[in-house]
């Protein structure tokens, strides 16, 4: 039997979307790969329907990289509902127990978020797609099931207090992959002593990408209405995701040689780590790892358009 032809337009680069509320993070990849009638695309980490802000969304080539955005470390403006306690953690469940705030004291607070800086333990929440035994938790959440967790180690760069008004706060949080901000504020919640849950989420940041270069939904519908190509102009290059990799230039026959699947000895070359791989003309090749040898070994590479 011959290879199924995919339907759609082939497209390759990189979408940032500014993902609306109420709609999973797949929802929106699949409004937008109909807008862009692409044949491939994907997202780069879930954000709930809860949240908003920059959804990195990967067309055709471009999804060799995405193992790549969605282990980048990713920044969050969080809004924070304290007193109250849900059983999602988020504004999104059941209200399980009120307490009185009180008077807080910004000090004590910011002392609070800094005990939480640094390499720190998560408890996954329920409402979450990790699956146990192949069932997304989310499911068993549903369904009035809770089964125990592992704890996860995740690190807190920087958790800075924006604003503290009575039974609100808002926090901005810089964070590795993994991290639950729903957890964390609850867990804020639990030191201060009043309860907690996240209210609202903004994703301002992911890996080198940030919520001002995005383009919201309704502008893409809008534009989309004239015919997918005009929406191209939106798209990033591939390499854009690799920002703070070291780019190997590779001569004619480095490149031919690198293309066939073998490593070469590029003179110059980064040590050790992963590398972008250019030819003579810019034109961006894929990416590649520093053998023991020293020579630059091709992991992923790029189809030309």
């Amino acid at each position: 039997m011959g290879r199924r032809l995919r339907k759609g337009r082939r497209v390759n680069g990189i979408l940032l979307l500014d993902k609306p509320t109420g709609i999973s993070s797949n929802q929106a990849l699949q409004r937008v790969k109909r807008l862009f009638k692409a044949q491939k695309a994907g997202h780069t980490g879930n954000l709930d329907p809860l949240a908003t802000g920059v959804l990195p969304i990967c067309f055709g080539e471009a999804t060799k990289v995405s193992a790549f955005l969605l282990d980048a470390d990713k920044r969050y403006l969080g809004s924070v509902k304290l007193g109250v306690r849900t059983t999602s953690a988020d504004a999104e469940g059941e209200v399980i127990e009120t307490r009185e705030v009180g008077q807080l004291d910004p000090a004590e607070v910011r002392r609070v978020l800094a005990s939480f800086v640094g390499e720190i333990e998560q408890v996954p929440p329920m409402h979450s797609a990790i699956k146990v035994d192949g069932q997304p938790l989310y499911k068993l959440a549903h369904q009035g099931i809770e089964v125990a967790r592992k704890s996860r180690r995740v690190h807190i760069y920087t958790l800075e207090l924006l604003r503290l008004e009575g039974d609100e706060m808002e926090i901005d949080v810089r964070c590795s992959k993994g991290t639950y901000i729903r957890t964390l504020a609850e867990d804020i919640g639990a030191v201060l002593g009043c309860g907690a849950h996240l209210s609202g989420l903004v994703r301002t940041e992911a890996g080198p990408f940030r919520l001002d270069d995005a383009v919201d939904m309704a502008t893409l519908e809008h534009l989309g209405e004239e015919g997918p190509e005009g929406l191209d102009e939106f798209l990033w290059p591939v390499h854009e995701a690799l920002e703070n990799w070291p780019d190997v230039i590779l001569s004619e026959d480095a490149a031919y040689y690198l293309g066939m699947g073998q490593a070469v000895m590029v003179p110059n070359a980064p040590t050790d780590g992963w590398v972008r791989l250019f030819d003579k003309q810019s034109r961006f090749l894929g990416v590649g790892m520093i053998a023991d040898d020293g020579k630059v070994a091709p992991k992923r590479l790029f189809k030309a358009d």
